[in-house]
């Protein structure tokens, strides 16, 4: 099941550990919120309502619609500044964590719950930011980046990316059933449906299922389920796009893109390969 957009785009996996380069940002001047966007402080709309609202100050002066970024600029953001350099320096990295259950995706939790970011290498420069969320319950692949840009692009409900989950099922499954959460179904938040369900394996009460949604909403895959009176025992994303959980890739570790799986990522959501190369680190 593969997103119409990625379709012959989409990277194949194995157990083998594979070589990576990632690709490096230019240092040619860009637009500052482009380059604030890239670090993850904001989406690019976001940054452009700071700058009508008069919250963004370059060397002292209220920034204006289009201002590129260059060496030695001061900038500010509602009077603090930002350390923009090390945006517009770093590498683009990808990296695909198997969440298990239990972890939440926060960088911190007041109730003292695991956390997804205690699990992630460190970087140098920036910091990583999740493509959207995976419930306490629900496992499997989590995309993250340092790239702002491309996790905000990843993220747009106009992107319409895949998000695939394998599904088991305490409870009978008629075609009648399958019919109608493909046409869709009235939840509290609208309507929604399934883009795609198959079966998968399984034998008596319990069944695996695989189903495609496009959009992000909150418990969505649970909630379409329970809708029809079934329960859902166990919750794991397989696929984000062309992004696929390797096999080879255990709860709690991580696999970092290669330059040829970053080129399909960025290309799924039209953004430019830049053509400056350097070896990424080792795959833990």
């Amino acid at each position: 099941m593969k997103n119409k957009k990625s379709s012959n785009r989409s990277w194949k996996t194995d157990n083998k550990p594979q070589k990576s380069t990632v690709d490096k940002v230019s240092s040619k001047p860009e637009r500052i919120q482009k380059v604030l966007a890239r670090g993850g402080l904001a989406s690019r709309r976001e940054i452009e309502r700071w700058i009508d609202e008069g919250r963004l100050n370059v060397n002292g002066v209220k920034v204006t619609p289009g201002l590129h970024l260059q060496a030695g600029d001061q900038v500010q953001l509602n009077g603090r500044p930002i350390k923009w350099e090390k945006y517009s320096e770093q590498a683009t990295r990808v990296i695909v964590y198997n969440k298990p259950t239990g972890e939440v995706v926060t960088r911190r939790d007041p109730r003292g719950r695991p956390v997804v970011f205690s699990r992630l290498p460190k970087l140098d420069i920036g910091r990583w930011i999740s493509v959207g969320r995976l419930d306490i319950n629900t496992s499997g692949l989590l995309l993250l980046t340092n790239n702002g840009e491309l996790a905000n692009r990843l993220m747009h409900p106009s992107t319409e990316v895949d998000r695939e989950y394998a599904v088991r099922i305490l409870g009978a499954v008629p075609d009648e059933m399958i019919a109608q959460l493909k046409a869709g179904v009235e939840l509290e938040d609208g309507k929604a449906h399934f883009n795609d369900l198959r079966f998968f394996s399984g034998e008596g009460a319990n069944k695996w299922f695989h189903v495609v949604v496009k959009e992000g909403r909150n418990r969505l895959v649970r909630r379409l389920w329970e809708s029809q009176g079934v329960t859902v025992s166990r919750l794991m994303r397989v696929r984000y796009g062309p992004a696929v959980l390797p096999r080879n890739v255990r709860a709690q570790d991580h696999y970092e893109l290669n330059n040829k799986e970053l080129s399909i990522l960025k290309e799924f959501v039209g953004l430019a390969t830049e053509k400056h190369l350097k070896p990424a680190p080792k795959q833990r």
